[in-house]
């Protein structure tokens, strides 16, 4: 039997590029929003697929993502994962919204609070999962969680509106967390539900980065991208080497400490938290633009440095060497083996 070959392999090239399943559609929808922007308002499904569709599918994202976590981890898991969430999201997003008071929500040089949060808060749990599928082991690999947790505009939202910096209701944080909640309660009774909705990440992530794309002018990226590039080039080593001192000092991880290196990056899907948390909160609408286009340029630096680091800190400890017990571990849930890389 003869196999069908692709014409252009498409899929395959995206995904060579670090955040390539989300930034190449989010590129290319720019271009249409910038050049023909009227182009996709010609009304019925096109206009419902390719213009109007970010917030349903980044809503079955949540709620798909929720179904991966397996409450049934072990207490070296947790304890990874809590180590992750704390030195990757919450003190980040803490520093953040600590400097928001003094400076407003405008930031700094040109980098609003919105989008320090939305590229600083998260990480990138493909990545994660595949560089720990090399050279971590079971604790490292189930603490993925800590990505399903963070990745999403849940943490943005909750520090805006605790902070006061956001005017942000009280029901807007529930709704933007019921789908994950939701999610998390079928994917643990039914795990077959899990396995179902393993693979839609893939199949959303182009449609909704292609319906953002669609509102953003090139200009925007041109502005926002060279800010980003330097913004991408300090998440890696702040954030990582925050995630490098919890596995060194809490979780007593020594010379494998370099690892944490690997989580100092930004999540594909918090392209998408400029535009929910204006959503809640219009005063930040005018900062989407922008935010959206560095964070863009920050999922692409932070993937390729992040890796670097990691490797970088574990050969100088004499620790860069895959570990026998590299398999992903897909029987409870907690990984994949698939081609998604948030």
């Amino acid at each position: 039997m003869t196999q069908e070959r692709s014409i252009f392999p498409m899929l395959k090239t995206m995904l060579k590029i670090p955040g390539g399943l989300m930034l190449v559609p989010l590129i290319l929808g720019s271009i249409i929003g910038t050049f023909a922007p009227e182009a996709l308002g010609i009304g019925s499904f096109t206009t419902a697929l390719f213009k109007n569709s970010a917030m349903p599918f980044i809503a079955l994202l949540i709620f798909a993502t929720g179904t991966q976590v397996n409450m049934r981890t072990g207490g070296p898991i947790l304890a990874t994962a809590g180590t992750i969430l704390l030195c990757k999201t919450i003190i980040p997003a803490s520093l953040i919204v600590l400097l928001g008071t003094f400076v407003g929500i405008d930031g700094i040089w040109g980098v609003s609070i919105l989008a320090l949060l939305a590229a600083f808060d998260n990480s990138n749990g493909g990545l994660w999962l595949a560089y720990t599928g090399q050279y971590g082991d079971n604790r490292d690999r189930g603490s993925y969680i800590a990505s399903a947790v963070n990745d999403g505009p849940f943490f943005s939202l909750l520090f805006l509106g605790a902070s006061g910096l956001g005017d942000i209701p009280v029901i807007a944080l529930v709704a933007a967390l019921v789908p994950f909640i939701l999610g998390v309660i079928v994917g643990n009774l039914d795990v077959q539900w899990r396995k179902t909705l393993e693979p839609v990440p893939n199949i959303v992530i182009p449609f909704f980065a292609f319906s953002l794309g669609t509102g953003i002018n090139l200009s925007a990226i041109v502005s926002g991208g060279m800010t980003g590039i330097i913004l991408g080039f300090l998440i890696s080593p702040i954030t990582g080497f925050l995630v490098y001192l919890g596995y060194k000092y809490i979780l007593r991880r020594g010379g494998k400490s370099g690892i944490g290196f690997a989580a100092g990056t930004t999540a594909g899907n918090a392209i998408a938290t400029p535009a929910i948390v204006a959503a809640a909160d219009p005063r930040f609408l005018v900062y989407v633009e922008t935010a959206t286009a560095q964070v863009a340029a920050c999922v692409l630096i932070s993937s390729i440095m992040a890796p670097v680091l990691a490797s970088w800190f574990l050969k100088r400890s004499g620790e860069l060497k895959p570990v026998e017990d590299a398999a992903v571990i897909a029987d409870d849930g907690l990984a994949t083996d698939g081609i998604v890389k948030l």
